[in-house]
């Protein structure tokens, strides 16, 4: 166990924690070509393209996207980690 105390700033935001997550997801054929991919795990969360592999490569961009932090408050008391999917 690492003791954030112990850190300095910048070591705290190179600190990462690497994780992996395995989220269903759902590719409906559009009614004008192409493929329409949601993720139920993650409202809101919509992609599309115009062949299954164009659609899951969006939709991974998407999650990314999804899931990424609008802003870091300036908090010493704060652990920050990053979630790599």
């Amino acid at each position: 166990m690492i003791d954030q105390g112990k850190l300095t700033k910048i070591q705290q935001w190179v600190l990462i924690l690497e994780v992996t997550m395995k989220l269903q997801i759902i590719l409906e054929p559009s009614e004008e070509g192409g493929y329409t991919v949601t993720v139920p795990a993650l409202p809101g969360c919509i992609s599309e393209g115009d062949s299954l592999d164009e659609a899951v490569a969006n939709i991974e961009e998407a999650i990314q996207l999804y899931l990424e932090p609008d802003s870091i408050p300036d908090n010493k008391n704060l652990i920050i980690r990053e979630l790599v999917v």
